[in-house]
């Protein structure tokens, strides 16, 4: 062959290599834009447009400025740490993590270990300005906080039995995974999750988390808060439970983060010159071991830059512990910021649930003034004809004021002036208009009014003879 002949063999091998190419890169391109399109759009229209919503609710945010006589705190309840087999954070990691979502107490409910809750492990008290107290996610829905340290529960108690000895232990009870059957019956009751965001998870209709799951490559590390909000629905259910059982006893609703950072991957480099993977929420588990080669190891170096032996170089997650902390949160009203307090207010249902990542909830307050003073959510007060109900809030927003779970108001504002018609249990829910969609925003507890006492009878003074007078001093 000639070598003029060659260089045109070369240039049609060429030519025809290039135009392969290129159709593969046409049909690559078209199908990533197919299966993507919905991801794309979510990625680069619509979290931008909510960010820019919530940006600027943050900027119109003022304080109601209503003192209501108790400090307020946002606290994260039920919630896991490396002492649950499905977690892997430590306590110094849950400290950053929480800084970072301003949280002031984390509520622990950390899972068995060998059958047994060992209420001596783990954080208690103050840390870096935060309230640890512990708890344990117990058999039947089980969630008790105020344990004294040195108790231990077996996973082989009956529950009703280990019910009253947790009250006898003078600690609160609620139920967690309230979706689930519940002795709702129990007397020691006192309080349950409205909201949790694992049951938010799991009430998804079959397929759509595989549907979700292009939005979440492409959006989690820009928009890890809206990624997680792609779960969101108002949990309607666990609310009508909430309300009839309010109407016969006193149950208080608080939001459940069930933070455990333990979906996600991790990538170690190792000295053997291999990549190991290794889950978000198990310390040893190995998914994966991979052995690299000059090409692969020059790839990894040109993206993630110097390898280090048994250093984590790179890491996705869907559930990192501040996003789950900043989701939603439980804003107590409590005297102090000690363990005491906090119970307290949690047994009397001074408490309010935020969905904080789209707006910051901090100074919302529903309250009833009367002779005996200003009661807020939670607590009780008798009927009066002409009594008010007011709310406050620190962005513009719709009120529904329910009683017994039905409406019977809203008004639009910052600020909103309800009549009371009668005694009853009444709460609010807020909720705001996002990009022209009214979104649940805060549940609060109810206020329950009572009937007013009945006054004493007056006894009818009579008269007397000057007969029976006489008949007395005699």
């Amino acid at each position: 062959m000639t070598e003029k002949k060659k260089r045109g063999c070369l240039r049609l091998c060429f030519k025809w290599g290039f135009r392969i190419f290129a159709l593969l890169l046409v049909l690559v391109t078209g199908l990533f834009l197919y299966f993507f399109k919905d991801a794309l759009h979510t990625r680069f229209v619509l979290f931008p447009k909510q960010a820019q919503a919530w940006s600027q609710l943050a900027a119109e945010r003022v304080d109601p400025g209503i003192t209501t006589g108790w400090n307020e705190y946002r606290g994260v309840l039920h919630s896991h740490s490396e002492l649950s087999h499905d977690s892997a954070i430590s306590f110094p990691e849950i400290v950053t993590a929480l800084q970072k979502a301003d949280v002031d107490v984390i509520c622990m409910t950390d899972h068995y270990e060998k059958g047994l809750a060992d209420y001596s492990l783990g954080w208690n008290g103050i840390h870096d300005d935060i309230l640890f107290i512990r708890g344990y996610e117990l058999n039947y829905g089980l969630m008790p906080w105020g344990i004294p340290e040195d108790t231990v529960f077996s996973a082989d108690e009956d529950p009703r039995e280990l019910a009253k000895r947790i009250r006898e232990l003078g600690a609160v009870l609620f139920f967690s995974h309230t979706e689930q059957e519940r002795m709702w019956d129990l007397p020691e009751l006192e309080g349950m999750e409205i909201y949790n965001i694992h049951t938010d998870y799991l009430d998804e209709p079959k397929g759509i988390i595989q549907e979700l799951l292009p939005h979440l490559l492409l959006s989690v590390k820009a928009y890890p808060q809206q990624s997680l909000r792609l779960i969101f629905d108002a949990p309607v259910d666990q609310l009508a439970r909430w309300d009839d059982l309010n109407k016969t006893r006193r149950i208080t609703g608080i939001a459940a983060n069930d933070s455990h950072q333990n979906v996600g991957v991790r990538a170690f480099y190792t000295s053997d010159n291999t990549v190991i993977l290794k889950g978000t929420g198990d310390k040893h588990k190995i998914m994966g071991e991979y052995k690299l080669n000059f090409v692969t190891r020059a790839l990894l170096r040109a993206f993630f830059g110097a390898l280090t032996p048994d250093e984590e170089f790179w890491r996705f997650e869907l559930d990192a512990y501040h996003v789950s902390a900043r989701h939603v949160s439980t804003h107590i009203l409590a005297k102090d910021l000690s363990e005491e307090s906090i119970i307290d207010s949690l047994r009397v249902g001074r408490t309010f649930v935020v969905f904080t990542a789209i707006a910051d909830g901090t100074g919302f307050v529903s309250y009833i003034e009367g002779p005996a003073g200003k009661v807020v959510m939670g607590e009780s007060i008798a009927y009066e004809p002409g009594m008010e109900l007011i709310a406050a809030a620190p962005n513009q927003c719709r009120f529904i004021l329910l009683r017994h779970g039905e409406e019977i108001a809203r008004a639009e504002g910052a600020r909103a002036t309800f009549t009371v018609p009668g005694p009853g249990k009444y709460r609010i829910e807020t909720q705001l208009n996002i990009l022209d969609e009214w979104t649940p925003w805060i549940y609060a507890n109810p206020i329950d009014v009572t009937e007013a006492p009945v006054p004493a009878p007056v006894e009818e003074e009579t008269a007397v003879s000057e007969e029976e007078v006489s008949l007395i001093e005699s």
